[in-house]
């Protein structure tokens, strides 16, 4: 069967997939409210197409932090990518610079920030989650620098794991051939098998539930890259990320694996981007699948998204073949997509362009 969207590897890669790995990969916190809502809060928003416009050029390249990249799609940070194919995250890090974006490992990842810098030239962030050991935090963050990895992505909504209640009944566990490449050295590398799940305990036993919003700060005191906040959703918090000294924004629920019932990220999406006043840029990640979702973000303010679980199902599928082929069929939809609405160059899309729900309800009020 040829594969046309990128909804269609989620599917192949559950065929494929040992069922612990497959859940691990899919599942959100708890009923999983928000994990389906990061898709239908998408569909509720509709277009305002503008016609006879010249649309015989479409440029999809954009900037993000000074640099240039093809398209406003960039990859998110997934763990554990190995899991899902022996190459894991060399592979997606070979796709992402072919494709001309930036891929963001994970702290968590199945490849360290050498074997990840030594696939070649790209453009590459690290994400961060903060460990009750300094030492180790300061210790990534600088092998990071030295891999040549251009800016930090700070997960900051992970005190504690989410309930997710797959990986507790899989108890789910990294296979033992596979370590967490990062942490190697520090004998922090394996995940230990419990009655639940082996990474809730480790998030328990490692992770910096005492994180604020002076740790932003601390951080910016040990490196000099740019720093992106990630798992803002709230104006209040916006307002301090920007204070902060934080570089970006990422508005992001986790992938709905932390706290659920919370909004989908597209809905979070506009007060963040009120709220940052245009002194930082706010980027998107949670529920992308179609170009038009990309349009959608970029629209009410985003300046680009991350895409997470269609990067690590494509990789089960096709390995690096798969990663390139979801970023160039989300590349071809979201031109495709500006060419019917009428946007000639990614800075042309704004707000005039869609329709959310609260504009409707607006509309029908003044009836």
């Amino acid at each position: 069967m040829e594969i046309v969207n990128v909804s269609e590897y989620e599917g192949l890669a559950k065929e494929k997939l040992p069922k612990m790995v497959f859940d691990y990969y899919a599942s959100g916190a708890e009923d999983q409210w928000t994990l389906q809502e990061n898709r239908r809060a998408f569909e509720r928003i509709r277009f305002r197409p503008r016609v006879l416009v010249d649309v015989s050029e479409i440029d999809t390249s954009t900037t993000v932090l000074g640099f240039k990249i093809s398209m406003p799609i960039m990859i998110a940070p997934t763990a554990m990518q190995k899991m899902a194919h022996p190459d894991g995250e060399l592979a997606t890090a070979r796709a992402a610079s072919a494709a001309g974006t930036i891929m963001t490992l994970s702290s968590w990842a199945t490849s360290s920030v050498e074997d990840v810098s030594s696939t070649g030239q790209g453009i590459r962030f690290f994400q961060l989650y903060v460990h009750k050991d300094r030492y180790v935090v300061a210790q990534l963050v600088r092998r990071a620098e030295n891999a040549g990895f251009k800016a930090i992505v700070l997960t900051v909504d992970t005190p504690r794991l989410g309930r997710r209640e797959a990986d507790i009944r899989n108890r789910f566990s990294l296979p033992p051939h596979l370590t967490l490449k990062n942490f190697e050295g520090l004998d922090l590398g394996t995940l230990e098998k419990t009655g639940g799940s082996g990474l809730a305990s480790y998030v328990a036993n490692q992770i910096d539930r005492s994180l604020c919003w002076k740790d932003v700060k601390w951080l910016q005191t040990i490196t000099n890259l740019p720093i992106l906040v990630k798992g803002v959703m709230t104006a209040e918090d916006t307002r301090l990320a920007v204070q902060a000294g934080a570089a970006g924004i990422i508005v992001s629920n986790h992938g709905a694996r932390q706290l659920d019932y919370v909004p989908a990220t597209i809905s979070c999406l506009e007060e963040v981007v009120k709220a940052a006043k245009g002194q930082i840029p706010v980027f998107l990640d949670g529920g992308v699948r179609r170009g038009t979702d990309v349009f959608k973000a970029l629209a009410l303010g985003a300046s680009g998204v991350f895409i997470g679980r269609p990067v690590v199902y494509s990789l089960a599928v096709e390995g690096e073949a798969g990663v390139r082929k979801v970023l160039q069929m989300l590349r071809d939809e979201l031109e495709l997509t500006m060419s019917l609405a009428g946007c000639c160059a990614v800075k042309d899309i704004n707000r005039s362009y869609i329709q959310t729900e609260a504009d409707m309800f607006r509309a029908l009020s003044r009836l």
